[in-house]
């Protein structure tokens, strides 16, 4: 099984779920056959035969957010029907059937697929619900062996959870095979989970909500406070709870939350997987959320103005959408730190602090009662909800966050009392779920009552792990840690990981220490975004003091700090995930080796605010202009689209879209798909240049740019643009500055320039534009509402 290769996999049933797996399958490099009933009355031809297929797979490659890395990754994906193609499963390494939720119509397709498929081929289906036992029913031996769950969570690129489900007959090995193929290939955090009702994360995140539900008819919470209550400000995504129900709709909600309590008799909690009235009655209205165009929100366009309106649970009308504020939460916001918030917000004495002790208390207790249920370990619960629901912290790591000890015993105090296990793991001696000792974090082991370490993470290099014991130096806005074998790490934790004076001053420091006495640097960290771009409120605070030779010496340090990346005597890997925007893209352009994850959003953004890419970003595409021409009209085609790059301000969607547009190089840069891997992928590469005998890079002097000969087209572009009412009189004044620095300035024949050279010309513009009354304009409107202007 360890020599296993997938090479091709069949995906059966091209639905919403269906069309995203396959895709996901070929952002990977992996050939895959999709497959879909075929129409009624449909006439002989291919075309027609394959309809159903073919308009899934188009409706989903047109969906936004798009599941493929790069359109021409869909051309991996070949469609067919079950009647003309099933056939072909026989040249499949794994199957997955992914057709509707009806265990009738999936052992009639299981019992097709075994015609064809050849013995030993795996074989799993995505079912969300259905006990995958009952599916294997009148299979043969061989089926039942390779045979599991499989249930990926949608949207399937964006959530990382995937749950292999084993039966008593599945292969040990076939189920160590698919936890880490699905990790180290898919990026998917995947979890062994028990063939229970709605496995782990779904039972414990529908419990989550339908308690929630409960709470908020019992006390008469708003719509909009509870959605405030449960967003960022404790760990779970933006769209909090009622923005998430709206998105994937009442009617799915309703659907698992009834088999639920159908299915989970004797589950303590089975009286709150009963629907409220209020979700009832919204059902019944057909306000199922955004597929209806409303249900706990609703928005109207008057006079072409976006009103935003909130359903009043009481009497289910729509209101105008009212912002709304806690003490308690006041107090919280300029506390970075998740788990110091929690602890502020669990003791807090308004009616916040009496909802988080109200749903926390019930979760813990609810999670506490599902071991050893729906798992043995704790820490697959917890790795469900962060991986399927978007939670920073599960429910234990929750727990662990408020104190463990203290809140068993107000957890007694309201009748919510956690499972006896918790109570002997204390009198054990152990007061926490988790640990971390010798850069590892372990686990409480409920049976053998001692800390583990976490299977499969022993490859991971978690900077959580090893910040407190491998930190080399530190400032407020940075960590160098040492990863040992010589690399050392650099990490942001500034709001958004933007980059001001802090950063700048790690980055030297860091490759300081680098080149005295060890052999290279990474730069990443573990934030939500690898950096949002430059501080702009410190450059917006200069530029309205008029401070503008203080401002000029501030880039120019900035683009020496650049430089001093670029040409280090050690070598330097950024290791970028999320959003590497601005300064952060600069940051990457600069660097040795660019060990990238896949979803990287990527992009010279400066456009955006007024600007053009001043710490070295402008330079660094004009040397690589320089690197790419021929002679010819390729020349001119090659400025014309970088120009468009940075004047268009294109962020990628992938890491695999970024080298499209040029912000990674092919052939040198590399794309992780495991965000857990990331780290320990950069630090082998940072080695491998190290010990393949690096040397000190010299500045480059032999930049060829164009002068007059592109920088006419830069100008009549900008000009045909505004003649079209495409773009503003600023918008122009910004294009000509950009293509100045891009064409190394108004020179009257190509010719050879150095890095230097270009880094003045892009100071210049940057300073200048700072001058600029509608620049700021827009670097305000950014500040103080996140919003672009046009002006």
């Amino acid at each position: 099984m360890n020599n296993r290769t997938i090479k091709k996999v069949a995906v059966l049933g091209s639905g919403v779920m269906g069309s995203r797996i396959a895709c996901h399958f070929a952002n990977i490099g992996v050939q895959v056959l999709l497959l879909d009933i075929v129409p009624k009355d449909a006439a002989a031809d291919k075309k027609s035969r394959n309809k159903t297929v073919n308009d899934a797979l188009d409706f989903a490659l047109k969906s936004s957010p798009s599941p493929i890395y790069l359109k021409s990754f869909a051309t991996r994906i070949t469609t067919g029907n079950f009647e003309d193609d099933m056939a072909k499963i026989a040249e499949c390494d794994w199957v997955i059937e992914v057709v509707v939720e009806r265990l009738d119509i999936k052992q009639k397709v299981f019992e097709n697929v075994e015609k064809f498929r050849k013995a030993g081929t795996l074989i799993t289906s995505n079912t969300s619900g259905i006990p995958i036992h009952l599916m294997t029913e009148g299979r043969s031996d061989d089926f039942k062996k390779y045979f599991c769950g499989s249930h990926f969570f949608n949207p399937p690129r964006y959530l990382k959870l995937l749950e292999i489900i084993p039966t008593k007959d599945t292969l040990p090995e076939v189920v160590d095979f698919l936890l880490a193929y699905g990790e180290k290939f898919l990026g998917k955090t995947t979890v062994l989970a028990k063939d229970t009702p709605a496995f782990i994360g779904n039972r414990i995140g529908v419990f989550s909500i339908m308690s929630l539900l409960h709470y908020v008819e019992k006390t008469g919470l708003t719509v909009e406070e509870v959605d405030k209550l449960t967003g960022p400000v404790i760990g779970h995504p933006k769209s909090a709870t009622f923005r998430t129900n709206d998105v994937v709709g009442l009617d799915t909600m309703v659907h698992v939350a009834t088999g639920l309590k159908e299915n989970a008799p004797d589950d303590e909690a089975n009286a709150l997987f009963a629907i409220p009235g209020f979700v009832t009655e919204m059902v019944k209205n057909n306000w199922l959320g955004s597929k209806t165009g409303q249900g706990f929100y609703k928005k109207e366009k008057v006079n072409g103005v976006n009103n935003f309106y909130a359903i009043d649970l009481k009497t289910l009308e729509y209101k105008p959408s009212q912002k709304v504020k806690f003490p308690s939460l006041e107090t919280t916001k300029t506390v970075d730190k998740l788990v110091d918030r929690l602890k502020i917000l669990i003791a807090a004495k308004d009616k916040a602090g009496d909802f988080y002790r109200a749903t926390f208390y019930q979760l813990f207790n609810y999670s506490s009662n599902r071991i050893p249920e729906i798992s043995d370990e704790l820490y697959k619960i917890d790795d469900a909800m962060k991986a399927g629901f978007g939670w920073e912290l599960g429910p234990f790591e929750k727990w662990d966050a408020v104190g463990v000890e203290n809140t068993v015993k107000e957890m007694e105090a309201v009748g919510t009392k956690p499972a006896q296990w918790v109570y002997d793991m204390l009198d054990s001696g152990a007061k926490s779920f988790y640990k971390v000792e010798d850069g590892k974090r372990l686990y409480y082991d409920i049976p053998s009552k001692t800390y583990k370490v976490i299977p499969g993470t022993e490859v991971f290099i978690l900077l959580d792990n090893i910040r407190a014991s491998h930190t080399v130096w530190k400032n407020s806005g940075t960590t160098i840690t040492d990863l040992g074998d010589g690399i050392l790490n650099l990490e942001f934790h500034t709001k958004m990981n933007t980059i001001g004076s802090e950063i700048i001053e790690g980055i030297n420091k860091a490759i300081t220490l680098a080149e005295k006495d060890y052999k290279g640097l990474v730069i990443s960290n573990e934030g939500g975004n690898f950096s949002a771009g430059a501080n702009v409120g410190m450059i917006f605070m200069m530029a309205v003091e008029q401070e503008f030779e203080e401002l000029n010496m501030v880039i120019k340090a900035f683009q020496n700090t650049m430089m001093r990346i670029r040409y280090s005597s050690i070598p330097v890997v950024a290791a970028p995930h999320q959003m590497a925007l601005g300064g952060g893209c600069e940051l990457c352009l600069h660097a040795d080796k660019v060990v990238a994850h896949a979803e990287l959003y990527m992009g010279l953004v400066e456009f955006g605010v007024g600007l053009i890419p001043g710490g070295g970003g402008t330079k660094e595409f004009a040397l690589r202009l320089s690197d790419e021409f021929q002679e010819g009209d390729i020349e001119v085609n090659n400025y014309r689209n970088r120009f468009l790059t940075i004047g268009q301000a294109k962020v990628s969607t992938s890491a695999y879209e970024a080298f499209e547009l040029g912000y990674l190089v092919k052939g040198r840069d590399m794309v992780v798909g495991s965000r857990s891997r990331l780290l320990a992928e950069a630090k082998e590469q940072c080695l491998v240049l190290a010990n393949e005998g690096y040397t000190q890079p010299t500045p480059r002097k032999d930049i060829k740019v164009l002068g007059k000969q592109v920088l006419g087209l830069a100008y009549a572009g900008a000009n045909t643009m505004y003649s079209g009412n495409y773009i503003s009189v600023h918008d122009v004044k910004i294009s000509q500055k950009l293509g100045y620095v891009l064409a190394g300035g108004d020179l009257s024949q190509p010719q050879l320039v150095s890095e230097d050279y270009l880094l003045g010309l892009e100071r210049e513009a940057f300073v200048s534009l700072c001058m600029e009354k509608k620049t700021l304009e827009r670097i305000q409107s950014i500040l103080t509402g996140g919003k672009i202007l046009r002006n």
